[in-house]
């Protein structure tokens, strides 16, 4: 494995890469945020139908974990800046596709054209990324690196969806998905302007000549690996299940306003901005906790506390109780992601980071596709309410696992 030999005392409010790389990205998030309203929204206005708001959740999923099988060999085996920039504006052709053909008629049918291909691509860009970020900030500095930039694009979340809202009910989900579309001219733009040096990886892996190379090898690279720690192979399984009861949480959420409380779409969108907000606060907090409490301690900690939200979400019968449940599971998921995603960060090597970042989100969120097809018919069968419960239990039995594995380690990173 190769030795970050890198200053760590320096800071990265002094890092002119790290601080260009971090603004480009937290501007996309906030574009990002755009969609996450609008295209729900232009679903439900069109069918007004819940299950076919999980239904392109589950298909743009499904795509993402298609995509994750060779997304790490492409961050490992590729200029990881260029990746970065051409994911960036494959983006945004597909994004910008959406409002050009809806100004000639609604189809919903290109939704589920675009939206899998753009889901599909994200999936690289975001392998790539988490393994960029490795180098941009250095392991000693990765946790710190990643609690900025959740924190930040998390505050940009904060105001993202209530503009979002705004902007839904004054010109429509298209003009919304329209200024998506640009933040990822942002991002490519901020991207370009780092040094190329900065994403440069040292190949130590033995290479064999080109015609005697077996690609299922580098593809099973990183989930051998995972599954070879006994940390990551349980996280990678908890979370699996995690993510299927997860995944479809969000649009449960804006029909549970939308059907059951009578709101207007700018109100979903402040809600979702409040909801932001436990974000950034977990993502601000990350990083100190991890040191006064450890890994396992935090990670079990914030899973309980997610699982209780969930609960918490099901009896919510006020707008107000919604936004703050809302904001409380989502820093829990901040704390919990942020530890996971570093962990992973330090205990790799740096030319296998983009096939096990890959293994993990292809294994991570093999599940969640169907999760999320099955919240939506569950929340149609049943209620919103009946599902968050039970959500929320399932989340909670993940969490009481967690204390019999090797997952509750204080330092899993010192092994």
């Amino acid at each position: 494995m190769k030795t970050d030999t890198r200053p760590v005392t320096g800071s990265l409010w002094r890092d002119r890469d790290f601080l260009i790389f971090w603004s480009a990205q937290t501007l996309s998030v906030a574009g990002d945020s755009f969609a996450l309203i609008a295209v729900p929204l232009l679903v439900l206005n069109v069918t007004g139908s819940v299950t076919q708001m999980g239904l392109l959740t589950g298909v743009s999923g499904a795509a993402s974990v298609a995509a994750g099988v060779f997304a790490g060999v492409l961050a490992d085996r590729f200029d990881r800046r260029r990746l970065l920039i051409l994911c960036d504006l494959i983006r945004l052709v597909l994004y910008v596709t959406i409002p050009v053909v809806w100004a000639f008629g609604q189809h919903v049918w290109l939704l589920y054209a675009v939206l899998p291909m753009a889901a599909a691509v994200g999936m690289v860009f975001q392998v790539t990324y988490v393994a960029a970020v490795r180098g941009l900030a250095g392991e000693k500095r990765v946790t710190e690196a990643n609690g900025m930039l959740y924190a930040t694009a998390a505050a940009a979340g904060i105001l993202g969806p209530t503009l979002a809202g705004v902007v839904t009910g004054h010109l429509g989900p298209t003009a919304a998905i329209t200024i998506n579309a640009a933040s990822f001219g942002l991002s490519a733009a901020g991207v370009l302007l780092t040094r190329a040096s900065r994403y440069a990886v040292e190949a130590i892996e033995p290479v064999e000549p080109a015609p005697h190379r077996r690609p299922w090898r580098e593809l099973l690279a990183g989930a051998e690996f995972l599954f070879r720690h006994p940390v990551l192979r349980t996280l990678t399984v908890l979370l699996s299940f995690f993510i299927f009861m997860t995944l479809g949480l969000t649009d449960i959420v804006i029909y549970r306003l939308k059907h059951d409380l009578g709101q207007a779409d700018s109100v979903v969108g402040v809600v979702l901005g409040i909801g932001a907000a436990g974000t950034m606060i977990g993502s601000m907090l990350v990083a100190r906790m991890r040191r006064i409490l450890g890994f396992g301690p935090l990670w079990i900690g914030a899973q309980v506390v997610s699982g209780l939200a969930i609960l918490g979400l099901g009896l919510a019968r006020s707008v107000w109780g919604v936004a703050a449940i809302m904001a409380l599971y989502l820093a829990c998921v901040s704390l919990a992601g942020i530890c996971s995603m570093s962990l992973r960060q330090q205990v790799t090597p740096s030319h296998l980071l983009g096939r096990v970042t890959s293994a993990f989100w292809t294994i991570h969120f093999s599940l969640g596709p169907v999760g999320a097809a099955a919240l939506g018919w569950a929340t149609a069968q049943y209620s919103a309410s009946t599902v968050f419960v039970f959500a929320g239990a399932a989340c909670l039995l993940l969490a009481l696992i967690a204390l019999v594995t090797p997952v509750r380690q204080r330092h899993p990173e010192h092994a």
